[in-house]
């Protein structure tokens, strides 16, 4: 088993002065904490993986290809592979865990 604490992975996180933090890596899948602050930029490009994001804190909308949405706490949100999509309009700090399949490269 593998069992983690947000807190302590948010702390990782922001002790190494990144926005992600991949915490999972397994053959099929892996799994990250993604960090943008109220009213950052979303730097993302388009993966090579499907990922999922559930987000736990925070309020932003995310466009997906050409739709859009607004997300906060409990949203969950699926990007297929290739699609271009960013988090934008972040009114609170956004913490998202963020599901690749398969891993990220």
């Amino acid at each position: 088993m593998k069992a983690f604490r947000l807190d302590e992975l948010e702390a990782e996180r922001a002790a190494n002065d990144g926005a992600y933090l991949q915490f999972l890596r397994e053959r099929n899948m892996s799994v990250g904490l993604y960090a943008l602050d109220a009213g950052g930029q979303d730097p993302q490009q388009p993966h090579q993986q499907d990922e999922v994001y559930f987000v736990v804190s925070g309020r932003a909308a995310i466009t997906v290809g050409m739709e859009t949405t607004q997300v906060a706490r409990g949203s969950v949100v699926y990007v297929p592979a290739g699609v271009a999509h960013k988090f934008h309009h972040i009114s609170e700090d956004l913490r998202v865990l963020v599901v690749f399949s398969p891993p990220e490269s």
